[in-house]
């Protein structure tokens, strides 16, 4: 076979496979979408949800996912913006900074589920903290900080060298190189991993089964006294998030219309994931041509 034949096989082998794969993602948000969206409607998406009756919203569910993935950025970006900034500017080719290296690697690829299990015993059980909105977002913080911290990194690191030459000859410290010449231009790349595991974070299931709990108690939205237990801002209350919810009511089968509201906020996570990844790619390509302009 020549090689000009041989190359045409090859593309068109290559256009067989990408299009299988955009046919199967396509047929799986078009069915969710379908099947999910007669259920959206502004009452869905603000009622709380019911145990043992038809008719039952997400609302709780929805803020409950929200407030844990605010939690856990801030509190896992300044770690991992520190990290990423060690590694990419202060470490030194050592055993321990390999080390280090290895440990994130392998947190990157552990199973959400481990972590969880991490945080009900540990958050949850040995410090006493109990199924809450802290103990979820202290778990999502552990299960994302290595990802992050790989990100910011990569954005530091990607920068042009000359930018540091040129902060050296200006006579600024490294410290000041860093803050005031690389973070800057480095923030598309920081800001789309960000968004990333924003999105990564709202669609949290397993984790979030061990230590954020999977009860949704009513709250008063008028009282936002974070001391009080009913108030939402509460960070030490259970909060059932909206993924939790959907795997809920699939395992319960004890809500009449359980299949229609597990379609209907499925379609809401996954415009919500959507949403999340159009943004990152969005956001990141504005800010690098702001900058580079």
């Amino acid at each position: 076979m020549k090689k000009e034949q041989l190359n045409k096989v090859n593309n068109v082998m290559i256009s067989l496979l990408t299009g299988i794969v955009i046919l199967l993602a396509g047929s799986f948000l078009l069915y969710v979408l379908v099947r999910g969206f007669s259920v959206i409607s502004w009452e869905f998406l603000t009622q709380p949800s019911k145990a043992f009756e038809a008719g039952g919203g997400i609302g709780i569910q929805l803020f409950n996912s929200l407030y844990i993935m605010i939690l856990t950025l801030l509190i896992c970006l300044p770690i991992a913006l520190g990290a990423g900034i060690y590694l990419a500017e202060y470490a030194k080719d050592s055993a321990v900074t390999r080390g280090f290296r290895l440990l994130i690697e392998m947190m990157s690829s552990l199973p959400s589920i481990v972590i969880g299990l991490f945080g009900y015993l540990f958050i949850v059980i040995k410090l006493d903290i109990g199924f809450s909105v802290i103990a979820g977002a202290i778990s999502l913080a552990i299960l994302n900080v290595a990802f992050l911290t790989r990100v910011v990194e990569d954005a530091i690191r990607s920068v042009d060298g000359a930018q540091r030459e040129g902060g050296i000859a200006l006579g600024l410290s490294r410290w000041e190189t860093v803050t005031k010449l690389l973070i800057p231009s480095a923030i598309p790349g920081i800001v789309t991993g960000v968004v990333l595991v924003a999105g990564r974070t709202f669609g949290e299931a397993a984790a979030l089964i061990f230590s954020s709990g999977q009860s949704a108690p009513a709250m008063d939205f008028s009282n936002w006294n974070p001391f009080d237990p009913t108030s939402p801002l509460n960070p030490f209350r259970p909060a059932e998030t909206l993924a939790v919810h959907i795997w809920k009511i699939n395992s319960e089968g004890l809500m009449p219309d359980g299949p229609m509201v597990a379609a209907g906020a499925g379609t809401v996570l996954l415009i919500i994931i959507l949403i999340f990844n159009i943004s990152a790619k969005l956001i990141g390509r504005g800010l690098e041509k702001k900058l580079s302009s």
